[in-house]
């Protein structure tokens, strides 16, 4: 499956328009319901909890974002819905309840983390939920991996869904759970094909990969994250067809600014 033409046309929130400093955490209810109004594509992280129920969370473990602690999937969904995210009123939402909430009104993204701990060939208990969460939703809606395997899996489990790799140089000192091989492996994006992938999302940072302008100039849709101020997107949109965004409001195509007025935004909003 392609990825949907609105994927390439709206900047896409990075884990919803949050601001922490003003009670909207990332991955948050509150957080999409912005970014939704706002008419944002939205972005979000799933985890897997112990019962097999994909979680909108980024982190495998609890203590940055609530005042719980231990790791996501050592808990059942239930458990984690009665978390309070940390200097807020929200609690920690399942992906149903997000699809709920955005329902088909603007782009969702739903980038799958890895389970595996080394970008590996993991159990797939994270891939069935999601695609459970996703049969039969009726937005535009994609999935990504920095892990070839959770894409090729999600080929096999739910072909009708787009599917993407997430991409970057992979630095081994960034990844000490990798050897310089599998970086250099996965910088290289080779598993691009195998693994049934339709679009990357990549590191703003090394958008001059030689391996991106290969794959773009093969047609394949390029979106890159994450971008934090009007300069630096004009600098991405030299190669990527679309953002994720955080800290900032970025324009979106078609639509006249003045639809800030009347939207309720919340506090936090950066003008």
């Amino acid at each position: 499956m392609i990825l949907p033409p609105a994927f390439l046309d709206t900047p896409i929130a990075h884990r919803g328009l949050h601001d922490a400093a003003n009670g909207i955490p990332e991955n948050s209810r509150s957080a999409v319901r912005r970014a939704a109004g706002a008419g944002y594509g939205v972005e979000i992280d799933v985890q897997l909890s112990s019962d097999g129920r994909a979680i909108v969370f980024h982190d495998d473990t609890l203590e940055r974002l609530t005042h719980a602690s231990g790791p996501v999937n050592g808990r059942t969904a239930r458990d984690l819905s009665d978390l309070v995210l940390r200097d807020s009123e929200d609690r920690v939402p399942t992906l149903a309840d997000i699809l709920a909430l955005v329902a088909g009104r603007v782009p969702l993204l739903v980038e799958i983390k890895d389970q595996s701990g080394a970008l590996a060939e993991g159990p797939g208990g994270l891939e069935r939920a999601v695609a459970a969460d996703l049969s039969g939703y009726g937005g535009p809606v994609a999935v990504m991996s920095f892990n070839p395997f959770v894409v090729a899996a999600m080929k096999d489990i739910a072909p009708e869904l787009p599917r993407g790799l997430v991409t970057c140089g992979f630095i081994p000192s960034q990844w000490p759970r990798l050897s310089a091989e599998r970086c250099a492996a996965l910088r290289s994006i080779a598993a691009f094909g195998k693994a049934g992938a339709r679009f990357i999302s990549h590191d703003r940072t090394d958008l001059g990969s030689p391996r991106v302008a290969d794959l773009k100039a093969q047609g394949v849709p390029v979106l890159c994250w994450t971008v934090r101020s009007p300069q630096v997107e004009a600098e991405a949109r030299r190669v990527a067809d679309n953002i994720t965004f955080e800290g900032y409001l970025p324009d979106v195509p078609g639509q006249d600014p003045a639809r800030w007025a009347g939207i309720d935004l919340g506090p936090g909003r950066t003008t």
